[in-house]
């Protein structure tokens, strides 16, 4: 794969010209950008997963939901469905995808919708008997059609944006200028207790500009693990040999975390979104215990209903080190819409 990235390195002025023209059309007005009279807020990134944007949503229903009516708005990333949908107690994760169908089934006072369209899908929300007086969009940095009032930009620690190419060489969806659209950067998935010094490298390695912050976060991992009806604690896999399943963009944090608890484990990993075979599935349900991410659980506990097979997952949050002033930003955001 990285000997064809290589290969493909002519084509990345092509890609970068594409969308560079694209960017410059929208912020020139020469294509339609919508933009609203109620807040929406977008969490997004440059790059091509892994920065952990269903972590920050859900930081952002925390933060919100006891002030605010909030929906979700998502692609629906490898769902069987099409157009709008919001989610109900018939929705499946086929129905929807993995991850709007976790906010769902974790949240059940916010409104959960899909829609590639999200023009389309804002409008839709808006025509709802009890409207959202707040919609979060998720992973829609590159949607420009939506012109949203704030931006997060994403960028994991270990991958900077300032230190990767345009696709089909680099990850990057787009040029590192359009960074510049964001009101806040979260450089995510950080190690513990990085140091001010590294802090301040990293804000000069982003150029940020002078309307934009940047916060730093990390992922914490939960001393439990959970499944449909039983929580158990970490510590209960300490002499317990089980296997690890992944199907994210970037489990080595997790596998890392796992390996500093001593824990002993096989590792099966998967593409981002992995739509298990039933093949997989039944090579799966022979394995005693397993422990997976909470979202690949959303995709496979269907399955595990009636077999003898244990599936967790092992859920995790983020934490921001600057959270007031994060917290600030929004919600300042949202008291002058």
């Amino acid at each position: 794969m990285k000997l064809l990235r290589y290969i493909l390195f002519p084509v990345v002025p092509f890609y970068y010209l594409v969308t560079w023209l694209r960017n410059k059309c929208y912020d020139l007005g020469l294509f339609k950008s919508t933009s609203y009279n109620f807040p929406v807020i977008c969490v997004g990134n440059l790059s091509v997963g892994g920065t952990g944007k269903t972590p920050m949503i859900e930081y952002l229903i925390r933060l919100l939901s006891s002030e605010y009516k909030l929906a979700t708005l998502s692609r629906g990333y490898k769902r069987k469905t099409e157009g709008f949908i919001v989610a109900d107690h018939q929705t499946t994760v086929a129905d929807i995808g993995d991850e709007p169908f976790q906010f769902y089934n974790k949240f059940k006072d916010v409104i959960v919708s899909v829609d590639a369209n999200r023009v389309e899908g804002i409008e839709n929300l808006q025509a709802l008997p009890t409207a959202p007086e707040v919609i979060l969009l998720d992973d829609a940095f590159q949607h420009r059609k939506v012109k949203a009032g704030f931006y997060i930009l994403l960028t994991a620690y270990s991958k900077l944006y300032a230190k990767d190419f345009v696709l089909p060489t680099g990850d990057l969806r787009e040029p590192r200028a359009g960074a510049n659209r964001a009101n806040v950067i979260v450089v995510t998935k950080c190690p513990v207790g990085i140091l001010e010094a590294e802090k301040n490298k990293i804000r000069k390695l982003l150029n940020v500009a002078n309307h934009q912050t940047v916060v730093f976060s990390e992922i914490v991992y939960a001393n439990t693990i959970m499944s449909v009806e039983t929580e158990l604690p970490l510590a209960h896999l300490k002499d317990k040999p089980f296997t690890l399943v992944t199907g994210i963009a970037n489990a080595q944090p997790l596998v890392d975390f796992l390996n500093e608890k001593g824990l002993k484990f096989e590792h099966l990993n998967f593409k981002d979104h992995h739509d298990f075979t039933e093949t997989e599935i039944n090579s799966l349900k022979e394995k005693a215990f397993i422990l997976t991410t909470e979202k690949d659980f959303m995709r496979l506990y269907a399955e595990f209903t009636n077999t003898k097979a244990s599936l967790f997952y092992l859920p995790i949050e983020v934490k921001i080190d600057k959270a007031e002033l994060f917290n600030t930003l929004v919600k300042s955001f949202l008291t002058k819409n």
